[in-house]
């Protein structure tokens, strides 16, 4: 998604960005996602400059194709998120020196003062919003036949329902 980065200083206040990836695009977040299809990738985002500090707010629409973590099937899935997204500065200090973090600078996106790298930011968000265990429908089956124990067979209760009996 190189095709989002943006220069700083050609920014406007209330910028609309209405991204759709192409084909090499969504094959290259795909791979590094490790998706076994990426379909549709969009996003459309407002940006509020202020200075050196960027917030880019709207919404990331994608479709994409996940391997089953039990069977390795496809397991196709729709993305539709609100993201906010924060930019500003790489912080200035000394490389050991430590640095404080409060709750909200957990989702801020550090840039170097020339350009922000929208692209690699939407992907991001994206893996986030993926479902981090998907399963198929011939998920419990092929769990059963590697052994695995569903929750109730491996749960407290189930333990205690086997003393129940003696």
């Amino acid at each position: 998604m190189s095709e989002l980065k943006l220069s700083l200083d050609k920014l406007r206040d209330g910028q609309r960005i209405d991204y759709a990836a192409d084909e090499a695009e969504r094959a290259a977040v795909a791979e590094r996602l490790d998706l076994l299809g990426l379909e549709r990738l969009e996003a459309a985002l407002t940006l509020h400059c202020e200075g050196e500090k960027v917030r880019a707010e709207g919404r990331l629409i994608a479709s994409v194709t996940q391997a089953c973590v039990a069977s390795g099937e496809p397991v196709p899935a729709r993305v539709d998120e609100k993201i906010a997204l924060h930019f500003l500065p790489e912080p200035k200090g000394t490389p050991d020196e430590e640095l404080e973090l409060s709750a909200e600078d957990l989702d801020v996106i550090f840039h170097d003062g020339r350009e922000i790298d929208l692209g690699t930011a939407v992907a991001d968000e994206l893996s986030l919003a993926l479902d981090p265990y998907p399963r198929s429908a011939k998920a419990e089956d092929a769990l059963k036949e590697a052994g695995v124990l569903s929750e109730e067979q491996a749960g407290p209760f189930a333990a205690l329902a086997a003393l129940k009996g003696k």
